[in-house]
C-alpha cells in the first residue's frame, strides 16, 4: 500500500468520500506489549480533529494511574480538541449505584451495556473498549451479540477494541486487525515495571 493507496478499490457502489468517511472497527490484539498504547495514539488523533472520546477500560484496576488517563483528561478539558470521557470497571463505572457491589463479571457485562447504550445515542465518535477481548474471551460477553451491535450502530462511530485472544467472529468482522508479537520484554529477564514506560 505505498503512500496510503489501497492496492483494491471495491464495486461496492460508494463515492471515494463515502468509503473514507465509514465507520471502521479496530482490534489489537496478540501477546505482545502496545496494544493499549496504540488505541490511545489513535484516541490522541480522535482529539485532534474535536471528536467526542469515551474510553471504557474493562479489567485494568483503577488504583492504575496510568498516563494516558491524565493526558487524555487533561487535553479533553482543555476546550481545544474533543472531549474525553473515561470510565472504569474497577470502580464499578460511574453510571452504577455505589451501594450495588458487583463482581468483575457483572462489572463487564454492565461496561458493555453502557457501550450498547452510548453507540444507540451516538454519544462519541471514538470508543477506545480497552481490555474488552478479555470479557469476551472468557465468556462473560457473547462475542456475536458485540459483532451484531456493531454492525448495526449509527452514525459514524468509529471502535477500537484491545486485549489478548480477541475472538474470531470479532476478528473476521473487524476492519483493521493488528496482533501484537512479542519478541523480546523486559520482563523476561525480571524487569519490573517502570514509571513513564508501564504508566
Amino acid at each position: 500500500m505505498p503512500q496510503g493507496q489501497p492496492s483494491v478499490v471495491p464495486d461496492d457502489g460508494l463515492t471515494t468520500r463515502q468509503r473514507r468517511n465509514r465507520p471502521l472497527v479496530f482490534v489489537h490484539t496478540g501477546p505482545g506489549k502496545g496494544k493499549s498504547t496504540a488505541a490511545f495514539g489513535l484516541a490522541l488523533r480522535a482529539w485532534n480533529q474535536g471528536w467526542p472520546i469515551g474510553v471504557f477500560q474493562f479489567v485494568k484496576s483503577a488504583k492504575w494511574k496510568v498516563g494516558e488517563e491524565r493526558a487524555l483528561t487533561v487535553l479533553g478539558a482543555s476546550g481545544e480538541g474533543g472531549t474525553v470521557d473515561w470510565h472504569k470497571m474497577g470502580t464499578g463505572w460511574s453510571w452504577v449505584q455505589r451501594d450495588r457491589q458487583l463482581s468483575n463479571e457483572e462489572a463487564a457485562r454492565e461496561g458493555w451495556e453502557q457501550v450498547k447504550r452510548d453507540l444507540a445515542r451516538e454519544t462519541y465518535r471514538l470508543y477506545v473498549l480497552d481490555e474488552f477481548a478479555y470479557p469476551m474471551h472468557w465468556g462473560w460477553v457473547d462475542p456475536a451479540e458485540v459483532v451484531e451491535v456493531l454492525r448495526d450502530r449509527p452514525g459514524n462511530q468509529h471502535v477500537v477494541i484491545t486485549g489478548r485472544n480477541a475472538p474470531a467472529e470479532l476478528v473476521d468482522y473487524a476492519d483493521l486487525v493488528t496482533e501484537m508479537g512479542k519478541v523480546k520484554h523486559p520482563m523476561d529477564t525480571g524487569q519490573k515495571g517502570q514509571r513513564g514506560i508501564e504508566w
